[in-house]
């Protein structure tokens, strides 16, 4: 098994695309559809609540969402928004929009740098606090997500999902979707989709009540904060053919080495390498950028 986290996200695709090659349908095979619940509230009553809590949550946010906007603004600067497509109900894509809280620096072969190089202070902070989340009220809003429900994921991993866990966009994918129990850990891929399926079959008005509340004591409880913030399982890249995930911290050496005979790389350091170049130069941005808001703010 190799870590492959360092590669570009074309590489990581390319990689993602052998494995599927492999596995794919064989696991599809295996597994069974989820039954989705379908009723009066996951139809009409689901959305009528997100508009009421939605509503409340944007009016509640908008004074702390100026405030992280104009720190934003000294830290990162133009533009504040991040925007991002993901993909949600029925798989259509949608715009996510959170506070920016990385720089755009990119590698020699211009795609961007890891997060955890791109990542500034402030960054780090409300990525803890997840107070750059607060702008999605707009999307659900906008129809485009709910309350509870499964977290959107970015659209370059869909090709990889087996049809059950393709279930989740049956539903608007959701700010949060806990699992109904206090868990001791981070969530990894595995269990997360499962988690999400188990929703989408067992959706219903108590259960999203019962959520909400595991959303508020998540979000004032610091160690499972910490947790998430730290988790490391890596990016889901497929399944083995039991129907296991695999991450991109553990990738089979086959795929690795598959991909490097392609492109003609002796190692995987060796494909690696291409990204270090220009890394000094984002080390001093962040550094001026950092400076820069502690001026601004007094520190």
């Amino acid at each position: 098994m190799q870590d492959i986290t360092e590669l570009s996200l074309s590489a990581k695709n390319e990689i993602a695309g052998y494995i599927k090659r492999d596995t794919l349908e064989k696991v599809n095979s295996l597994v069974q559809e989820a039954k989705v619940k379908d009723t009066f509230y996951t139809r009409y009553g689901k959305r009528c609540i997100d508009i009421v809590i939605g509503l409340i949550g944007f009016i509640v946010s908008l004074p702390f969402n100026i405030i992280i906007g104009i720190v934003t603004f000294f830290d990162v600067g133009r533009s504040i928004i991040f925007k991002q497509q993901r993909v949600g109900k029925d798989e259509k894509v949608f715009t996510i929009y959170k506070f920016r809280n990385m720089t755009n620096a990119v590698d020699s072969n211009g795609e961007l740098l890891p997060p955890s190089e791109r990542v500034t202070k402030w960054g780090k902070f409300v990525r803890k606090t997840s107070l750059d989340e607060l702008l999605n009220f707009v999307s659900v809003l906008k129809g485009d997500m709910s309350i509870v429900g499964p977290r959107p994921i970015l659209d370059y991993y869909v090709p990889r999902l087996n049809k059950r866990h393709k279930a989740i966009y049956a539903v608007r994918p959701g700010l949060e979707c806990p699992t109904p129990y206090k868990v001791d850990h981070a969530l990894s891929w595995q269990e997360r989709l499962a988690n999400y399926v188990w929703y989408v079959e067992n959706c219903s008005f108590l259960l999203d009540i019962k959520l909400m509340f595991r959303v508020v004591s998540i979000a004032f409880d610091r160690k499972s904060t910490a947790q998430r913030s730290n988790a490391s399982h890596g990016g889901l890249m497929g399944y083995d053919l039991e129907g296991n995930v695999i991450y991109t911290k553990a990738v089979p050496d086959k795929y690795v080495e598959e991909y490097l005979e392609a492109h003609g790389y002796e190692s995987l350091i060796e494909a690696i390498a291409g990204r270090d170049a220009g890394r000094d130069e984002v080390l001093n941005r962040k550094t001026t950028g950092e400076e820069t808001l502690k001026e601004a703010i007094g520190v």
